[in-house]
Order: C-alpha cells, then sequence, then structure tokens
C-alpha cells in the first residue's frame, strides 16, 4: 500500500480561470444564457482539489474524481475570472474529500463537496489497456 501520510485535513488548493467565449454554457450545450458554464465551474473544483494534493502523492500514483455534489448558485458574465478553492476535509484510506467552493470576485458562485480515490498509475492504466482490449 503506498503512503499517504502526507495527506492531512486542512491542506488547500486552488485553480483559476478567465471567462472566455469558450467557457459560456451557451458554447457547451449546458444552457442558452452566455454565463460561465456549469461544467466548467466543476471543472476548476476538481483542478483545485488536484492542486490541493497533487504535491503530496506518491510516485507512479495520481488522484481521479469519483463523486461530486455541488450547486451553481450565481452567474458569472464573460470576461470575469473565478477561482476554485478546494480544502481536504477527509481521508479514508485512498478515498479523499473536499470542500469545494468558487468565487467570481463579486460573490460566491458554487459550492458543495468532492471526493477524489489515490490510484497506482502504471496498475490503473493496465486496467484500462485490457479494457479496450476486443471482446470475445
Amino acid at each position: 500500500m503506498a503512503d499517504l501520510s502526507k495527506l492531512i485535513v486542512g491542506l488547500t488548493g486552488s485553480a483559476t480561470s478567465l471567462v472566455t467565449h469558450e467557457r459560456l454554457a451557451t458554447q457547451v450545450g449546458s444552457g442558452d444564457v452566455p454565463v460561465f458554464a456549469s461544467p466548467m465551474m466543476i471543472a476548476l473544483m476538481e483542478a483545485a482539489a488536484v492542486d490541493c494534493i497533487e504535491a503530496y502523492l506518491p510516485d507512479d500514483h495520481q488522484s481521479l474524481g469519483m463523486h461530486l455534489d455541488v450547486v451553481h448558485s450565481a452567474p458569472t458574465p464573460l470576461g470575469f475570472t473565478v477561482t476554485a478553492t478546494a480544502t481536504l476535509e477527509a481521508v479514508d484510506g485512498r478515498k479523499l474529500t473536499f470542500k469545494v467552493t468558487a468565487h467570481d470576485g463579486v460573490e460566491s458562485i458554487g459550492s458543495g463537496t468532492h471526493t477524489r480515490v489515490v490510484v497506482d498509475t502504471p496498475r490503473f492504466m493496465a486496467r484500462l489497456a485490457a479494457k479496450s482490449l476486443p471482446r470475445q
């Protein structure tokens, strides 16, 4: 089993994104209003969680997102910058739970929880390759 002792409750990470045309709901298929898209906010929250822990993972290990429970509570227009923050709230073996938030410089636009699992990268990739083989 990998040493995950460096993953301690309270670690924080962040990620920032400019709201560009390509990140609007109208462009990613998540609505008809030209605002920061929920899928983009969710991706930013995941990036904040990765930023929180990636420096503390053992060699040949990474984390994969497995669950999100978030609310997108306020719209953000084109040209604003959104910052997501993740705080590691629980470590249960390989399962990591984060509190995630997003802010657009004016107000909070989203919050929730995000769960990731730590995997052995070579083992995971071998499993993925086996799944990709033709079925008989």
